[in-house]
């Protein structure tokens, strides 16, 4: 379980929790950068601020790590779906004749084949040929084929989003792109930290896709705040048991864990999970139904959940999540 994610070296310490390694190997996956509560730039901590509950009464801040989704709640959704996606179908292929003879480039490759065998049975899947040097080009095709039928059927496998994730980072590394992110999310970063709350981020796309964005973002590197990553190695963003592995992973109870989606799916089943719950309503997002309004705390922006809500917010939340509104 501990190679779905990447805690940084400093969780690790803190902790004592064993290094991931990969297996048959003994790669462990920790980054070693600087800790967050440790860095000369940042503020001395602080007492916590207070925040109001959804009644409008004000409360301690009642969670000690914040789980963030990205694609409509860090992240516009579109510079995913119009920026990142196409980069990404259109790219496939040359990315895979420049890269074919690398070694990560043949992991992808491979990955992607026993995705395809796994999908057999799904109608339309592209098989993918077995390697064969004599026969490069049309193995490459069927690769090529196999990728944009993913892509083009909203598939989220973990094979798929290693390959775009490769992609991508060849895409950051020559500033052709920037991460983009919400105006609120640099603030809401140095607030967290500077008041000992640790950030992590679950998101369908890889662990090395993450990192590219936030550390190439509009903002510059923000990796500094960010605590660690999981992708859905650590399992389906839809399941609860994904939530209770990520809580056994990073020591916290659930109820201590603040997880900010724009997917009610998600967030029931982290709710079932034991976790806190808010939704993300940003600029592009689909749009919740009057019975998840009524079923969700609501947010707009990062701030409203560390300031005072008062009437004017824009999204007080309309009423309390509650344990019969999932039965």
């Amino acid at each position: 379980m501990y190679n779905s994610v990447i805690l940084h070296e400093t969780e690790r310490r803190s902790n004592s929790l064993p290094p991931a390694t990969t297996p048959g190997t003994t790669q462990t996956m920790w980054k070693a950068i600087p800790r967050p509560l440790q860095m000369t730039n940042m503020p001395a901590k602080q007492p916590r601020e207070e925040m109001a509950t959804p009644e409008g009464e004000v409360s301690e801040l009642d969670y000690e790590v914040v789980l963030l989704d990205i694609e409509g709640t860090t992240t516009p959704i579109t510079f995913v779906k119009d920026v990142l996606f196409p980069l990404a179908k259109n790219n496939v292929r040359r990315f895979l004749e420049r890269n074919w003879d690398s070694a990560q480039c043949q992991e992808d490759v491979l990955a992607l084949k026993i995705q395809a065998e796994n999908d057999k049975d799904v109608d339309g899947v592209v098989s993918i040929l077995d390697s064969d040097n004599d026969h490069k080009d049309i193995i490459i095709e069927s690769v090529v084929k196999n990728v944009i039928w993913q892509m083009n059927s909203d598939r989220k496998t973990t094979a798929l989003k290693q390959l775009q994730g490769h992609i991508w980072r060849e895409a950051y590394e020559n500033e052709e792109i920037k991460g983009d992110l919400f105006e609120d999310v640099l603030p809401a970063f140095k607030y967290w930290t500077s008041n000992n709350i640790k950030i992590f981020i679950y998101s369908s796309g890889s662990i090395d896709a993450q990192r590219l964005l936030f550390g190439n973002s509009t903002f510059g590197d923000l990796l500094k705040y960010i605590s660690g990553h999981f992708d859905t190695k650590v399992g389906a963003k839809t399941e609860p048991k994904s939530y209770k592995a990520i809580s056994d992973i990073i020591h916290t109870k659930p109820s201590r864990i603040l997880f900010v989606t724009d997917v009610t799916k998600e967030a029931r089943a982290a709710f079932e999970a034991g976790f806190t719950t808010a939704i993300s309503i940003r600029p592009g997002n689909a749009e919740l139904t009057k019975t998840e309004k009524g079923s969700f705390r609501t947010i707009a922006t990062f701030n409203e959940l560390y300031e005072p809500m008062t009437e004017d917010s824009p999204a007080k939340k309309t009423a309390k999540t509650d344990e019969k509104d999932f039965i």
